[in-house]
């Protein structure tokens, strides 16, 4: 019969398949993951190695294997890389963090100007009652960014059309890679100022301020009450209010509190306190023209001091974009137009240093920020100047950043173009960003 002839050589291929099979998969001696991170190299020394990839790229390697994983979103990386750079080698990216609108809508950005790469960052918990914040403030103290108040529509308030203040806080932590929630300020408020303390004890210290329209000026409050967080603590209290109501203004911390023997003080420059009306309709800010200091040392007692009149007659009143670089000490710039003014401390005036190399062909707001002691001028360019208009229509809206950096020490520019990763075009006049090393 065929059929056994059949079945008898089938058994016996089969036998003799499955026996060659089973001599040619060996078992082999199965190696954990997680128990190295590069074959060949011990871990501590694997560590060192990929704690020199720049921060933007560390998304990208965490797919490799789970063992890469497991080290980049652990808080192994931020320590060591933190620890590296205060033995003298810098190991932490210095980064912009840039939010274009409103953070729980659209989501935030960190940039690298030396790899000119762009990550995304998690959208900030929704309010379902509340859209629109603008004019809060972000700020980078350690391996966190934190976003304060603002304004916003709430729609459960009458009239919609007019934004109120928020007292929210809410806090992203690199580490975990989540967003937090903080206790909320005493006082809501946006368009304030605010600077970071670090040191033994981090904390945050907020100014002034108030509620107005991101286009539409000369409305809403101001405010001079003084507030600082305690991080540790999760806490707010008050301080000595400012000498008078001032909205629209910035801070900044001059001195190392780490350092007893260095004095600490916060400045608070420029804003508006009141408004006046052009022929008797249109209504316009007032504009300080001095400073607010405090002394924040322990016997300093927290007392204000008036900086006399800052602005010359050659430069505008009007507040431009002020931000401050460490050159051995802290040395405030201002953007004026296509200038570029340093603040003389023995003056009290603004002087010119440095004009932008290329101007900007339309009438556009401009970016401003101090990052790794260098001035950044961001001019968004119009996709149809540099692309062919083959090109989509999502490609020309993006557009193109041309970044002017300025060297204060070197006094050198140097200018290099990115792409960035938005969808519509970034309106610097309600962009918000901050500097923060990771």
């Amino acid at each position: 019969m065929p059929l056994p002839i059949f079945s008898s050589r089938l058994q016996c291929s089969s036998s003799s398949s499955s026996s060659s099979r089973s001599s040619f998969l060996r078992p082999k001696p199965r190696i954990d993951p997680s128990l190295t991170l590069i074959p060949g190299l011990s871990n501590d020394v694997a560590r060192l190695i990929l704690s020199f990839v720049p921060y933007p790229h560390i998304s990208r390697l965490k797919s490799t294997c789970k063992s890469w994983y497991a080290f980049l979103s652990s808080k192994t990386l931020i320590s060591l890389r933190h620890s590296r750079d205060n033995s003298n080698i810098n190991n932490l990216s210095h980064l912009l963090c840039i939010f274009p609108q409103d953070p729980s809508i659209s989501p935030p950005f960190l940039f690298d100007p030396v790899t000119l790469s762009w990550r995304s960052l998690p959208l900030m918990p929704c309010n379902p009652h509340v859209y629109g914040l603008c004019n809060f403030v972000a700020v980078a103290l350690g391996p966190y960014v934190y976003v304060l108040g603002g304004s916003a529509f709430d729609t459960r308030s009458y009239p919609l059309d007019v934004p109120l203040p928020t007292s929210s806080v809410f806090r992203y932590s690199f580490v975990k890679s989540v967003w937090e929630r903080l206790s909320p300020m005493m006082s809501p408020r946006g368009s304030f100022a605010c600077a970071a303390l670090p040191g033994s004890s981090d904390r945050i210290i907020v100014a002034g301020g108030g509620s107005r329209h991101t286009l539409f000026g000369a409305a809403g409050s101001r405010m001079s009450s003084v507030e600082i967080y305690d991080v540790e603590k999760d806490e707010w209290r008050e301080m000595v209010e400012l000498p008078r109501f001032r909205a629209g203004c910035l801070g900044f911390l001059v001195g190392n509190e780490k350092e007893k023997e260095e004095d600490r003080e916060f400045w608070v420059m420029g804003g508006y306190g009141g408004s006046r009306t052009v022929s008797g309709i249109l209504p316009v800010d007032e504009y300080y023209k001095d400073a607010a200091v405090m002394d924040l040392r322990v016997d300093g007692g927290e007392k204000w001091r008036i900086v006399g009149d800052m602005w010359g007659e050659e430069v505008r009143p009007k507040l431009g974009k002020i931000v401050a670089v460490d050159c051995g000490k802290p040395v405030f710039f201002m953007l004026d137009k296509d200038w570029i003014l340093r603040y003389e401390v023995g003056l009290n005036r603004w002087r010119k240093e440095s004009s932008v190399p290329k101007k900007a062909h339309y009438d556009k707001p401009v970016g401003f920020v101090a990052l790794n002691g260098e001035l950044h001028v961001m001019i968004l360019l119009d996709g149809y100047n540099l692309m062919d208009t083959r090109h989509t229509r999502q490609q020309r809206k993006a557009g193109s950043l041309m970044i002017h950096m300025y060297d204060p020490k070197k006094k050198t520019w140097r200018s290099v173009v990115s792409k960035p990763p938005f969808n519509h075009q970034l309106d610097f006049r309600t962009t918000v960003m901050c500097t923060i090393r990771l």
